[in-house]
């Protein structure tokens, strides 16, 4: 079973999602903006990736500054639940096969899933 966490607005995603796609692989697409993970689902993704939350966050985002993320003395859980609360803050695509997971920058890192 593939997963891909997807923002159809980010071209990385989208070239993740066509490189899967000439592949013959047709993932089950979460549009995570609009439902996205809870903190249960969150850190399991982020077990699968193999790293930490601080990884997975989109430093380039105005809630990353606004939020402070940036603070090291912020815990793991802290970092989880400032995702769950502003999916936005998630690095993506992200794509999930069984137990394995890996971050679409650059789209080809699918390429180790196959």
């Amino acid at each position: 079973m593939w997963t891909i966490y997807h923002n159809p607005r980010c071209s990385k995603s989208r070239q993740t999602l066509q490189l899967l796609q000439e592949h013959q692989v047709e993932p089950e697409i979460v549009l995570y903006l609009e439902t996205p993970p809870d903190k249960g689902t969150l850190k399991s993704l982020l077990k699968k990736l193999g790293i930490e939350p601080r990884a997975l966050l989109r430093k380039g985002e105005d809630d990353y500054k606004v939020l402070n993320l940036k603070d090291p003395a912020l815990s793991n859980d802290q970092l989880i639940e400032a995702m769950v609360a502003h999916p936005k803050l998630i690095e993506r695509p992200i794509v999930v096969k069984g137990e394995h997971a890996v971050l679409g920058r650059p789209p080809e890192n699918v390429l180790e899933l196959l």
